[in-house]
């Protein structure tokens, strides 16, 4: 029995080791002034113009903007499993370079043995630079690497100006590193601007490079 102890006590520090290592790193430049992010000077330069001029919008207000980025993941093995959900946390924190938060279950449900209140999940909401980062980095960087990627679909808009997408896995994300992985995963990532009209809503993301389908190339932010 000892034994067994021993041996699950090695095993958990181990994982422990094993995301510590993919956490972010101190660099010797941390302690400088962030850059301003490129893909927010170019919707202030470029996409803001383009959208006042398509839709004829006098007013500098109302052009659309986007105003937060949020990446979820639901783990139903976190039930049985609550420590699945330490992973995925320092993934999601290395992802977006943000901690993320542990969601929880709403309502009990029996059937699954799951309680309200019980950890099933984890969630990351970007705003302000870490956001436009993010978004740079995922259309330049993780999309080109999804397989047989045709581009978005043009129908997952809310009806409220909002896009919502599935990722399959994690991998994506060059910042995951493959050999620590310790569960393949999914994620869903919910695009939130300012209007509430689908049309605008998708000039706003496709000017910004986001490849929908039916583009023949997608713009890409140069710099």
């Amino acid at each position: 029995m000892a034994t067994t102890k021993t041996q699950a006590t090695k095993k958990s520090e181990k994982g422990g080791e094993k995301r510590a290592s993919m956490l972010p790193k101190e660099h010797k430049g941390a302690a400088l002034p962030a850059p301003a992010p490129r893909l927010k000077a170019y919707y202030t330069e470029t996409v803001r113009p383009r959208l006042a001029k398509q839709f004829g919008l006098g007013n500098p207000h109302e052009i659309p903007n986007l105003t937060k980025i949020t990446l979820n993941v639901g783990m139903g093995e976190a039930i049985k499993q609550p420590k699945v959900l330490d992973a995925i946390v320092d993934e999601l924190a290395v992802i977006t370079g943000q901690k993320a938060i542990r969601t929880k279950a709403k309502k009990s449900i029996a059937n699954y043995g799951q309680r309200e209140g019980q950890d099933i999940g984890a969630a990351v909401t970007l705003r302000g630079a870490r956001m436009w980062e993010f978004l740079d980095r995922f259309i330049s960087t993780a999309l080109p690497r999804v397989r047989d990627f045709r581009g978005l679909n043009t129908r997952s808009f809310d009806g409220r100006g909002n896009y919502s997408l599935g990722v399959k896995e994690q991998m994506i994300f060059p910042e995951v590193n493959y050999d620590l992985v310790e569960t393949i995963h999914g994620m869903d990532l919910t695009f939130v601007t300012t209007t509430n009209r689908d049309d605008m809503a998708f000039a706003l993301l496709r000017e910004l490079g986001m490849p929908f389908r039916g583009d023949d190339k997608p713009i890409v932010v140069q710099g």
